[in-house]
C-alpha cells in the first residue's frame, strides 16, 4: 500500500482559492473504520459547488470533495469488512464534512459503507452514484404509494441530469409510460435511447401560468427541479398521484395552493438520500443491482474521466451543461 498518492485537494484562504490534483499521504485522511482503495467516483451538483469558493458545502479547508465512491477494502478495523471486499460509499456527510472520493484512497466510517451487491460492477455502482440512488428511491416510494404501469403516464423533470436520467431507465425498464421534460432539444435521442415515450419542453411543463388546479396528465412524477416547476406538476396530477421531490435547482419556494391535495388526494413524497436508513439503503442497492436494473444502465454515462480532467467538468455540471452521469476514473 502506498503511504503516498494522489487526490483533488480544493483549498480556500483569504486571498485565494485552489482547485488541484495533489500528492498527500494515509496520514492527511480523516479517521475511519475502513480504508478503502477508490476505484471510481462521479461528478454531482454538490461536487460542483464544493468546487467554488462561495458554494456553501465545504465546512473546512483543505478538502478532498467527491460526494460517492466505489472500490475494495484496503483496511478495516470493523468485523462487517475485510481486505479485498468490494464496497460502495455515499451520503452521510462524505464529500461535505468528511474527504470524499476524490481520491485513490477514502477512509470511512464502517457505519456509511454499503457491500457491493451481486449483479453489480464497482463501475456501475458508480453510474447509479449518489443520483442513482436518488432516482431509485424516488421510484421506489412512488411505488409504495401506489403507483403502477397501469395508472398513467410518468413525469421525470430535468431528465437529461443525473437523477432525472437514471429515473428515466428505471422507469422504461419497469413498464412505465415515460414523459421525459427537458430544456435540451439536443438530447432528445438520448432520452429516447433511455426508455423515454414522450419528451416535453420545460415550458409544456410550467406553462404560461401556474393554476391551482389544472387538467390532469400524469399519474406520477419524479421531480428534482423544486420551484415553479414542483408548484405546475402537482396542480397536474391525477387523483391520488404522487410527487416524488429531490431537488431545488428551480429554487426553494413553491408557489402553489392546498387545492391539489385536499381535492385529488395528491401525495407529496419527499426523498432524502443523504440520510436514508441503513437497513433501506442496503436492500435498495440490491434493488438495483436486480430488478431496478436497466438493460442500458452504462448507456447513461456521458463520460469517464480522471482526476486531472476533473476540474472541468465539476464547471459544466453547475453551467447544466452536463448529460447523464459523468464517472471519475480513480
Amino acid at each position: 500500500m502506498n503511504e503516498s498518492f494522489k487526490a483533488l485537494v480544493v483549498d480556500k484562504t483569504e486571498s485565494d482559492f485552489t482547485v488541484n490534483v495533489k500528492e498527500i499521504s494515509l496520514k492527511d485522511l480523516p479517521p475511519g473504520d475502513v480504508l478503502i482503495k477508490v476505484s471510481y467516483s462521479s461528478v454531482n451538483y454538490k461536487d460542483g459547488l464544493a468546487s467554488t469558493p462561495d458554494g456553501k458545502i465545504v465546512r473546512s479547508y483543505p478538502f478532498i470533495p467527491g460526494i460517492d465512491l466505489s472500490g475494495v477494502v484496503a483496511r478495516s478495523n470493523d468485523s462487517r469488512f475485510k481486505e479485498g471486499d468490494e464496497v460502495i460509499a455515499t451520503s452521510y456527510e462524505i464529500g461535505v464534512s468528511h474527504y470524499g472520493g476524490y481520491s485513490e484512497y477514502a477512509q470511512i466510517p464502517a457505519d456509511w459503507v454499503v457491500p457491493l451487491p451481486e449483479g453489480l460492477s464497482l463501475k456501475e455502482a458508480m453510474v447509479y452514484g449518489t443520483a442513482g440512488f436518488t432516482a431509485a428511491l424516488s421510484v421506489q416510494r412512488l411505488e409504495e404509494n401506489g403507483l403502477t404501469p397501469n395508472n398513467g403516464k410518468v413525469l421525470v423533470t430535468g431528465a437529461t441530469g443525473g437523477v432525472g436520467s437514471i429515473a428515466v431507465a428505471i422507469l422504461a425498464h419497469r413498464g412505465y409510460h415515460v414523459v421525459a421534460s427537458t430544456g435540451k432539444q439536443s438530447e432528445h435521442d438520448f432520452l429516447i435511447e433511455l426508455g423515454a415515450s414522450d419528451i416535453l419542453s420545460r415550458e409544456d411543463v410550467t406553462g404560461q401560468k401556474i393554476r391551482a388546479l389544472d387538467k390532469q396528465l400524469w399519474a406520477a412524477a419524479v421531480d428534482p427541479v423544486g420551484g415553479k416547476t414542483l408548484a405546475s406538476i402537482l396542480s397536474k396530477i391525477t387523483y391520488n398521484g404522487s410527487v416524488a421531490v429531490s431537488g431545488l435547482t428551480g429554487g426553494g419556494d413553491v408557489p402553489a395552493t392546498v387545492f391539489p391535495f385536499i381535492l385529488r388526494g395528491v401525495n407529496l413524497l419527499g426523498i432524502d438520500s443523504v440520510y436514508c436508513p441503513m437497513e433501506t439503503r442496503i436492500a435498495l442497492w440490491k434493488r438495483m443491482a436486480a430488478d431496478f436494473k436497466p438493460e442500458h444502465l452504462l448507456k447513461v454515462m456521458n463520460k469517464e474521466v480522471s482526476l486531472d480532467e476533473l476540474p472541468i467538468y465539476l464547471s459544466s455540471i453547475l453551467k447544466g451543461e452536463a448529460r447523464g452521469r459523468i464517472i471519475v476514473k480513480i
